[in-house]
């Protein structure tokens, strides 16, 4: 399900926007002030941020600068704010787009569709060769090469090590894994992918009962840090 940070203080607004954009069957979390959404971007790794600029203590710029630093999701400024220079300021700061208030709703979620599909697109040009550190995949010819030696994975190995090295950084929760490798969700099956974490561990990990590479992040999922 794809993720939305909502970073605004006006009630009545925030319960609008989490009531169409759940309707529209997004994840909807929402956080009233800088601190809590830079916390809650790197606790939920959102896949879109829509965010005002006349926020309590941190500015919505600086929240925006913040983000873009250490993510390159789509933002979408949300904001009472009508000035030009406004508008330029957030678009250079890395915002991908500036609606202003009071906007449509329709508008606004075909806004953010559109953001998603263009973020999408950029994810799936991914080039044919992923390294990191002594691993690498070469995805054309289907083959993954450790210190220069082919492994012979089986294939949902090989798509579940390309997934995670494709989101490199980023906890994956087992149900999401299971959705991208496996293209079904049932709960009572996450244990087929610690079983295939554990196929691979032995494959690319110089140890692992102390692994470096694909790391558990107990109670969320899996992270692949090489």
């Amino acid at each position: 399900m794809t993720r939305i940070l909502i970073v605004d203080d006006e009630p009545t607004l925030l319960a609008t926007l989490r009531f169409n954009l759940e309707r529209d069957g997004y994840d909807v979390t929402s956080a009233s002030e800088g601190e809590d959404a830079l916390r809650l971007a790197d606790e939920i790794q959102p896949d879109i941020v829509l965010l005002d600029l006349m926020l309590p203590g941190m500015h919505g710029f600086e929240i925006c600068r913040a983000l873009r630093k250490r993510t390159s999701i789509p933002i979408i400024i949300v904001t009472a704010r009508t000035e030009e220079v406004d508008r330029v300021v957030g678009l250079e700061l890395g915002a991908d787009d500036y609606v202003t208030k009071p906007f449509s709703m329709n508008e606004l979620l075909a806004r953010v569709r559109a953001c998603l599909r263009r973020s999408q697109s950029v994810v799936s040009q991914t080039p044919e060769l992923i390294t990191a550190g002594s691993v690498t995949v070469d995805l054309g010819k289907r083959q993954v090469l450790m210190k220069g030696e082919p492994l012979g994975l089986r294939p949902k190995e090989f798509e579940l090590l390309v997934v995670l090295m494709q989101n490199r950084g980023r906890t994956l929760s087992r149900s999401q894994l299971l959705r991208s490798v496996w293209q079904y969700e049932d709960q009572d099956s996450t244990r087929t992918v610690d079983v295939h974490i554990g196929r691979l561990r032995r494959r690319i990990e110089a140890n692992r009962q102390m692994p470096e590479l694909i790391i558990t992040m107990r109670g969320d999922g899996y992270r692949f840090a090489g």
